[in-house]
């Protein structure tokens, strides 16, 4: 793609540096990276009392079994869909693509693909932070069972991660709708800029989907190929909103829960029905919960212990012990 095509979104990547919020005593400060800062809602400093108690749950499992969301990826530096003041949806009046709309409209996949063609590259770009390393570390140890993420980021398989569910899938993998084929996602960006070599568009902000804005006339000559194996449609091996998780993947994590000895939330308001059923099931099960999530969640009342704190910051330094 002509790289003249599209500006680049300055001020959600500016370059990190340190930023530090006042702390009271007793308190600890709370620092990250200001190119982050866009996306991760304000929170207040923690309590050590608080971090001892997460510690000491942590260090009575010896099954971990842990749900990730949108909340440990925005100290990546992309932004979520529900976080007050900062999320995609306090943002703007965009919302996701639906999985029916996808499925029956040519041209709503034309303007989805061309969105996503845009904003791969950066996207695809993203790196784990501190949050990921430190349960990559806790898998290493033999402290986390096992891990489910309802990001599609594959910032988690890129810490190492080999005890993972990703249980809304994966944007770097592409599925056929027609013969089931899955591709690396990179492969499909080549076959766009080969199909598209003279198109350009300038992009208006960034999604938690990797996609960018783009105005509807912007995407009227793009072009969009279909499997090279039947012809189908192709479409991002993800859950679109709408669309339910596959059984079979549902099941295999209920059986991982029931494996395990305790139940860790970090970075997700559980408010989608496909994660918090497994909290529902732990609380059936008697397994203990404790949550680390900015803002409320939809199991608060489930949980014995919950820190509202930036998951980098809490995570990093509780040990595997």
């Amino acid at each position: 793609m002509n790289k003249a095509g599209f500006v680049v979104l300055t001020q959600m990547w500016m370059l990190w540096r340190p930023v530090t919020l006042c702390s009271a005593p007793g308190m600890r400060a709370l620092s990250f990276p200001a190119g982050v800062q866009s996306f991760v809602p304000a929170s207040s400093t923690i309590d050590d009392h608080v971090l001892k108690q997460l510690q000491a749950f942590v260090s009575r499992s010896t099954r971990l079994f842990v749900i990730t969301g949108a909340g440990l990826s925005t100290e990546s530096g992309i932004p979520d869909y529900r976080s007050e003041g900062v999320g995609l949806y306090a943002r703007t009046d965009r919302r996701p693509m639906q999985h029916a709309e996808f499925v029956r409209s040519a041209k709503s996949r034309q303007r989805y693909w061309a969105r996503n063609y845009v904003g791969w590259p950066h996207f695809s770009s993203h790196k784990p932070n501190s949050a990921h390393l430190a349960l990559r570390q806790w898998e290493e140890r033999g402290k986390l069972h096992w891990l489910v993420t309802q990001n599609v980021d594959a910032l988690h398989s890129k810490a190492g991660h080999k005890r993972l569910t990703e249980l809304h899938g994966c944007t770097h993998r592409v599925v056929c709708l027609g013969c089931g084929a899955v591709s690396p996602r990179e492969e499909l960006q080549k076959r766009f800029g080969t199909l598209n070599p003279e198109w350009g568009a300038k992009a208006g902000g960034v999604a938690p989907d990797g996609d960018v804005f783009l105005e509807d006339e912007q995407v009227l000559h793009f072009r969009v190929p279909s499997c090279e194996g039947c012809g189908g449609i192709l479409k991002p091996e993800v859950t679109f909103f709408g669309d339910s998780v596959n059984r079979t993947t549902v099941e295999f994590v209920h059986n991982r829960l029931s494996e395990s000895d305790a139940v860790l939330v970090a970075g997700s308001s559980l408010q989608v029905y496909s994660g918090y059923r497994f909290l529902l099931a732990a609380n059936d099960m008697k397994i203990p919960v404790a949550i680390v999530n900015i803002g409320s969640t939809r199991a608060d009342h489930l949980a014995e212990l919950r820190l509202s704190a930036r998951c980098g910051e809490v995570l990093s330094i509780i040990l595997p012990l």
